[in-house]
């Protein structure tokens, strides 16, 4: 995370992106819940959620716990729903997920409802199919997120919910996290390939980031 967030600093520095994307903001649109990815918070998503504020979104963001997936990631879907019951009332929201973040809104989606509440679903280089990086981490989450694993294929039994939502997969060819780097794509998804260089960067890069208003636009 500390890697993130100085690497953030910096490119803000050189960043063109600008502050307000090309689709634009109406006051019918969802909020939006930003959740982060392994070993990270809230924080990691801030670049982004200033971008989308900016847009005139009204953006959230929330701390799974624990952040490594130590509990599984069922507990942590389960947490969205807590945050998104207290926060959203009966609104639908738009949900986006970044690394295992998107893993755990896409439990959430298809297996506590949320498909119910969510409109629009982006995930950023989330690994739907696993990556053989979870192999390193022998805890629960991570063993969850390996290519093949019980629960993946458990997931894939329903993934039919899936299209009950506009889903959206934006990821880059260059991840040396989600490996295989295909792994983050979807049948049931729009599937979006950006040439960014790095997994950190899918929530700082400008090309991301607009990727992701053009999404919640739809």
């Amino acid at each position: 995370m500390i890697f993130t967030v100085w690497l953030g600093a910096a490119l803000s520095l050189f960043d063109s992106t600008p502050r307000t994307p090309s689709p634009s903001a109406g006051p019918d649109r969802n909020p939006v819940l930003l959740i982060h990815g392994i070993a990270d918070s809230e924080r990691n998503m801030q670049w982004l959620a200033r971008y989308l504020r900016g847009a005139g979104w009204e953006v959230h963001t929330m701390n799974l716990k624990p952040n490594w997936g130590q509990a599984g990631l069922e507990p942590l879907a389960a947490q969205i729903d807590t945050f998104a019951r207290g926060q959203f009332g009966g609104r639908k929201f738009d949900l986006v997920g970044f690394s295992m973040g998107g893993l755990v809104g896409r439990y959430y989606v298809q297996r506590l409802g949320g498909w119910e509440r969510v409109e629009r679903f982006v995930t950023l280089s989330a690994p739907h199919q696993g990556t053989v990086m979870a192999h390193f981490i022998p805890n629960l989450g991570c063993r969850q997120m390996r290519p093949g694993s019980p629960f993946l294929r458990d997931l894939a039994r329903d993934t039919s919910q899936l299209d009950r939502v506009k889903f959206t997969s934006l990821y880059t060819p260059f991840d040396v996290v989600i490996v295989p780097a295909r792994n983050s794509a979807m049948p049931q998804a729009q599937n979006v390939r950006l040439p960014v260089a790095m997994h950190p960067l899918m929530v700082l890069d400008g090309r991301c980031k607009r990727a992701v208003a053009e999404a919640l636009s739809r």
